[in-house]
Parts: C-alpha cells; structure tokens; sequence
C-alpha cells in the first residue's frame, strides 16, 4: 500500500477535469483507516441548488465523505473539489464557505442558546444581527429559550440550535451529517420542511440519512454501502428500476412465515417489513397459487399475499443483494 504523500502525488498527477457546473466534484476518492478501507474509489458531484442525500446504514462510509468535503480528512487517493477548489490545498478557502452540523451535538452545553449562536457568528465575522432574516424561521422557534443552556435542550431543539449555528455565516454549502437522527417523528417532518425552506433560499445542502424514507425528499440521492455506491439517481428513478415483481405477503406467524419463504425453492428475497414481508421471486411471473399452497402446507393460517409497489428501502435491499453475488461469482 502507496504511503499518504505518494498517494496525494499520485491524486495530483491524475487530478481530473472540474465540472464547474457542480459545486462538489469527487472523483475516485477512497480513504483507509489502517488496512481498514472506509471509502473505496468513490466519485458524485452535487449540483448548485441541489438537495443530495447520502444514504445509508451505520459505517457505510458517510461521515467519512462528509469529513473529506468539509477539509477535515484528506483522501488516500483521487481527489475532490469544493466550489471548484481542491479540499487538500485550498482548504482554508473553502471552509468560510461551508456550514457543517455533524451527527453528534456539538455545541458549547455550558453556554446558553444565544452565546452559541454569538460565538458561531464571531468565528465567521457576523453577527446574529446581520443574518438574524436567515436563521429566523428556525431561530423564532429557540427565542423563548435563548437563556436556557444548550445542555438543558431536547433533541429536537438541539438540532434546530445546530442548524442554526451552521447557517448563521450565510454559507454557500450545508452538509448534514446524520442530522435527524435520535429526534422524534415530529421534530423529523419539522426539520425536513426547514431544509426545503433553506433550499429555496438557493442554499445548496448535502444530508445523510440511514433512514430510507427520507430519501424520497432529496432531489437525488446516492445510496452506499460498505463504502461503496449502489447508485445515484432521483428517488423516483430507483424505485423505478426495481426489476422484478413484488409480493407482499402477511400470514397469523409471522416469524414462521419468514422461515418458511426463505426455504421456498423459488424464493430470490425475503425481507421483513413491518406486518408484512416483501418477497420476490425467481420467475418473471411468480406462481401466486403454487406459493399460497405451499405456506398453507407449511401450516400458516390467514395467508395473504399481494402485488405491491416497491419503495425506495426495497430497491436498496435488490442492489445490496445484487453487489453481493457480484463479489461472490
């Protein structure tokens, strides 16, 4: 394995073409923790306006992207550039432009609501006076509290401090690492209104997510895992290219069920989803009757089964089972 300094040389000497119509251009970047590969020959870009979900489960690579574009980490190899700018050599250009919340709560605890925003603006040279218009519609909410310590907060107004804080500069880019995470239901739906708020400001916003519904409220998203990409299209698309049909089966056990449909001889997945679980089969045209029969032999009761239309967490699931047969032929 190439040292870091021969494979940043490496990474210049093949430094790609910009792409200045997007913001944020990676380029086969992988980072390594020991041997240990966390991001492997990775490439997107992010376009101006755009709103880019990352999506993925736990240690899929996300916050190591996040730490590289935001100039904290520098890649092992390939090369990535912010507003046309390399994230090695101009990082000090870059980081005014940013604004970074990450995925655990950060903030001073021992300040007060208002002396963190304060200390945020100072850092950047403004004011909360300067670009209060900004952060208004999320700071309204945190003004009846703005002499409460920061520790003293619930999940939900931590994020809305958070956020804040990473917009209190004006920045041209928002990355969100994880940001919804830990909060409940509503703060959830309240967070996701404010990014398309901001959105509309003409703030250009990368978020990542583990949670697969919040995929379809990104513009386009690209699905990792094990520090790889799946793909990157709309929501819309990839569930769209979801390929075979899709059955959703509910039967009085459902744990039996599950066994029993991964013993099926024609079975190609099996996945558990909520009351029900998503099956699909080896054919084309899947033998309802055959496969009924067989779950009623199998001795389950109350058997259902229906065509459904996939979702975005159901062609996530075909494109890891996909990748995984590619590694093992």
């Amino acid at each position: 394995m190439w040292d870091r300094r021969k494979r940043e040389l490496h990474a210049r000497a093949t430094k790609p073409k910009i792409n200045l119509k997007s913001i944020v251009n990676i380029s086969q970047v992988s980072k390594f923790f020991e041997k240990t590969a966390a991001v492997k020959e990775i490439s997107f870009q992010v376009n101006t306006g755009e709103l880019f979900g990352l999506i993925g489960p736990d240690g899929a690579g996300k916050t190591t992207l996040f730490r590289i574009i935001n100039t904290l980490l520098v890649p092992d190899s390939g090369t990535a550039t912010v507003f046309g700018k390399d994230v090695v050599d101009d990082y000090k250009e870059i980081r005014p432009l940013l604004g970074y919340m990450p995925g655990r709560f950060s903030l001073y605890q021992d300040l007060t609501v208002e002396e963190n925003l304060r200390f945020f603006a100072s850092v950047f040279g403004t004011t909360i006076e300067e670009n209060y218009e900004l952060v208004k519609p999320i700071y309204s909410q945190l003004e009846p509290f703005k002499n409460r310590l920061a520790g003293a907060l619930s999940g939900g107004m931590k994020q809305k401090l958070a956020l804040s804080c990473a917009l209190i500069h004006k920045p041209r880019l928002l990355l969100l690492d994880e940001p919804t995470t830990g909060v409940d239901a509503v703060s959830r739906k309240e967070f996701w209104e404010m990014l398309s708020v901001l959105k509309k400001e003409g703030i250009t916003i990368i978020v990542s997510t583990p949670y697969m519904d919040e995929a379809n409220l990104c513009d386009r998203v690209a699905l990792i895992q094990e520090g790889e990409i799946l793909r990157i299209d709309t929501p819309k698309n990839i569930v769209d290219a979801f390929e075979k049909p899709l059955l959703g089966i509910k039967a009085e056990n459902k744990y039996k069920l599950l066994q029993a449909l991964k013993e099926y001889p024609k079975a190609a997945s099996v996945h558990p989803f909520g009351e029900f679980i998503h099956y699909t089969d080896q054919d084309d045209a899947p033998d309802l009757n055959t496969l009924k029969n067989y779950l009623i032999n199998q001795g389950l009761e109350s058997v259902e089964i229906n065509f459904i239309k996939p979702n975005i967490e159901d062609s996530f699931m075909a494109l890891m089972h996909t990748q995984t047969e590619a590694v093992y032929e």
